[in-house]
């Protein structure tokens, strides 16, 4: 088949040049590059994850050392999730008007500065307002890796491969836990907590990938809806020339089917029909997700406490039970491109509601670690198929100010959670936690089934 490396004059009543890019970019086959652009972006999602994770180690340690009551024990989770909210908000809207690699830099370098200062808190007074910062910086992290690898990836491979970018990213949540648990254990290394060296590692670990990010090219889908269509053009033929070289080939010929125009709209827009409908979805079902989910990633430890084991168990049984986090993204690849993701979630949910019940119910460590265990495998293979769903879910123009909205209902759902759900844990026991859980996870498949289109294998132009 021809190859066809740059533009052809566009036809009356063609496509619009950013569509043409889009094509281009979709018909590519995967190489060597794409590998490297999934695997730089998943390390970022590892920093995300991990911070997510490490409110419900630092809570459950800080307890003890600080002598911290039910209130300030929910504050030390809340106040990074309320961070996130900020600037999920914030930083995803920007990402619409600025670019999605200027905020990449931005978000990890705020992050990276105030986790450290987190490191060298005195105490809670200071703490909470650097975590609340260092959620800030964080905030929009996952939000621009759904939407800048969505952008880059060609359509046969965009599951697969944000699910491989995310069981990278997943490996921080096992990490935090055992490193949580070693570091605990030790008390001190250097003459430092063993808590603060968990900031420290996140701090360092984002620094470094700072870096790494500066080579990062621009989206061209972006760069195309804002009109920058020579830079566009630049971007897809030196990617092009990237590509056809690693596959020692012609690549394959641009699809001549008419596209749909992609072009600046107002955020309002997402109000409007034909994205309202999915707008309200997608609402409901982030702040529906984030009970089943994350309730358990940031509870656990203080669940694990509250059932009798000792801190340092706690955080060991919450550590095996993590490891199925990067082993659900991982089972997820296989599956992602090939059952509908809308299919895939609410079959996952319904699993993550099974296993949580179970887990809430169980009193033997045997049966803890493993219904854990269990429920984090079913976790991330929901985890995969919604992220790789809501980046399709909008058009260019709106994909990271839609996303990160929505996305930042989660993250103060996630603010209130601690506080109810450490009530009712006080109140009514573990099994009285997760039973709520499972039947939030319900409604959600309720509506994903009832409101959710069908997306895998489409353009992204297309649905």
């Amino acid at each position: 088949m021809r190859d066809t490396t740059s533009p052809t004059p566009e036809r009356r009543g063609g496509t619009a040049p950013g569509a043409r890019a889009a094509a281009r970019l979709d018909r590519l086959p995967p190489t060597r590059w794409h590998r490297w652009l999934t695997l730089l972006v998943g390390v970022g999602a590892f920093f995300d994850l991990y911070e997510l994770f490490l409110g419900g180690v630092l809570a459950a340690v800080l307890a003890g050392q600080w002598h911290l009551g039910h209130a300030a024990v929910s504050w030390v989770i809340a106040s990074g999730f309320l961070g996130m909210f900020v600037g999920a908000t914030v930083l995803s809207v920007l990402a619409d008007r600025f670019g999605r690699r200027r905020m990449f830099l931005v978000n990890l370098a705020a992050y990276s500065v105030f986790s450290l200062l987190s490191a060298a808190a005195p105490d809670l007074s200071w703490l909470l307002p650097l975590r609340f910062a260092a959620g800030l910086g964080l905030g929009a992290e996952l939000v621009l890796v759904d939407t800048y690898l969505a952008e880059f990836l060609p359509r046969a491979v965009r599951g697969r491969y944000i699910a491989w970018a995310y069981t990278v990213g997943f490996l921080g949540v096992p990490v935090a836990a055992l490193l949580g648990a070693r570091l605990v254990a030790a008390h001190r290394l250097l003459g430092l907590e063993g808590w603060r060296w968990l900031l420290l590692a996140g701090a360092l670990g984002a620094a470094f990938l700072q870096l790494m990010r500066r080579r990062l090219p621009e989206s061209p889908r972006w760069l195309a809806v804002q009109g920058r269509d020579a830079e566009a053009e630049r971007i897809v033929a030196e990617l092009e020339e990237k590509v056809a070289r690693e596959s020692g080939g012609s690549l394959p010929s641009v699809p001549e089917t008419e596209t749909v125009w992609q072009r600046r709209v107002p955020l309002g827009e997402m109000f409007r029909a034909p994205w309202r409908r999915r707008t309200l979805m997608w609402w409901l079902f982030q702040v529906l997700q984030t009970v089943g989910y994350y309730g358990f990633g940031s509870l656990a430890p203080v669940v694990l406490t509250a059932k009798g084991h000792t801190v340092t168990e706690s955080l060991l049984y919450a550590a095996l039970s993590f490891c199925g986090y990067p082993v659900g993204s991982a089972l997820s690849v296989p599956l992602i491109d090939r059952i509908e993701r809308r299919t895939l979630i609410i079959a996952s949910a319904l699993g993550i509601a099974a296993c949580g019940l179970a887990f809430g119910f169980a009193t033997a460590s045997w049966a803890v670690v493993t219904f854990g265990f269990l429920l984090t495998v079913a976790s991330n293979v929901f985890s995969n198929a919604f992220h790789v769903y809501q980046t399709e879910l909008f058009p260019t123009a709106l994909r990271s100010s839609a996303i990160g909205i929505a996305y930042a209902l989660s993250r103060l759902t996630s603010v209130v959670l601690p506080f109810v759900a450490l009530s009712v844990l006080n109140d009514f026991g573990a099994a009285a936690v997760f039973t709520a859980s499972a039947g939030l996870m319900l409604l959600l498949c309720l509506n994903v089934a009832l409101l959710g289109p069908r997306t895998t294998g489409r353009s992204l132009e297309r649905i």
